[in-house]
């Protein structure tokens, strides 16, 4: 009997990223990042703004290659997993194209698959039934809320059924109230399709209220400093928003983020006297 091997579905080990290397504009984006995140896992990346949290999104998708270090999606390499569209991209604009209507812009990720028309036109409503967009098929994005374009969005990115999606800030322009309505439509549609999320945010209720574990960086370079299991459960509500552990998750998210300020405000002062 064979025994059974347990793919992660993402496995980071080592990576850094430096841009303009050698040169007077070299940025150190990331440095000496290990992680892994199991299949069907929520994990979020939080830490101050540009500690390189796009950045590591962009390394698992392939968009950027790492200086140093290796990056695997399905037990494969992430040039092969983007080739093989493995996973689904959102961003905080969700980008979709004002001459399509909504279902044409849900299977516009099926069209560069080749698929036929028919079964694109039978996954799209699939997708909207999903998203509780149902009756907005025919319609243009602009005809829609910023919230309902996000719903859109998402469904565009698991429209193949990819196992992996990545998320940068695609609830950072909403307002509050459509923000938690859309956290915790996220959560549904991941239950039903088992999909693995990486996220990246800026809120700490957000990346609490969503995920199994935080990820903490440091400031440039980032750096992992903290890995934060958040135990609230896989069922979610308003409710959740109001439990003891929610805001237990929030003070410990908050703590390390602090540590964070305090050591940038340290080595800053470092680099202040070097320079004198």
């Amino acid at each position: 009997m064979s025994a059974v091997v347990n793919t992660s579905a993402v496995e980071v080990a080592g990576a850094s990223k430096i841009f303009n290397e050698g040169t007077a504009n070299q940025v150190d984006a990331l440095l000496d990042v290990n992680l892994t995140i199991a299949p069907g896992e929520f994990v979020s990346l939080i830490g101050p703004s540009g500690c390189g949290k796009s950045t590591l999104l962009r390394l698992i998708a392939n968009l950027l290659e790492p200086t140093q270090g290796a990056i695997s999606v399905n037990g494969k390499t992430s040039a092969q997993s983007r080739l093989d569209q493995d996973y689904g991209m959102a961003f905080q604009q969700a980008g979709l194209f004002d001459w399509r209507t909504v279902s044409k812009n849900i299977e516009l990720p099926l069209e560069l698959k080749g698929w036929d028309k028919k079964k694109r036109a039978a996954r799209a409503a699939e997708m909207l039934e999903l998203v509780k967009l149902e009756e907005f098929g025919n319609m243009y994005p602009w005809q829609l809320s910023g919230g309902m374009q996000q719903r859109v969005a998402i469904a565009r990115a698991l429209a193949a059924h990819p196992p992996l999606l990545l998320m940068d800030e695609p609830f950072g322009a909403l307002d509050e109230m459509t923000r938690e309505y859309m956290q915790g439509e996220l959560l549904r549609i991941c239950a039903e399709t088992s999909t693995t999320v990486v996220f990246v945010t800026h809120s700490i209720p957000e990346a609490v209220y969503l995920s199994n574990r935080v990820v903490v960086m440091s400031p440039r370079p980032g750096r992992i400093l903290e890995v934060i299991d958040v135990n609230l459960g896989s069922k979610r509500s308003e409710l959740t928003r109001a439990a003891d552990g929610f805001f237990r998750s929030i003070t410990s998210v908050r703590e390390a983020l602090r540590g964070t300020h305090a050591e940038h405000v340290a080595s800053t002062a470092i680099r202040g006297v070097e320079d004198r």
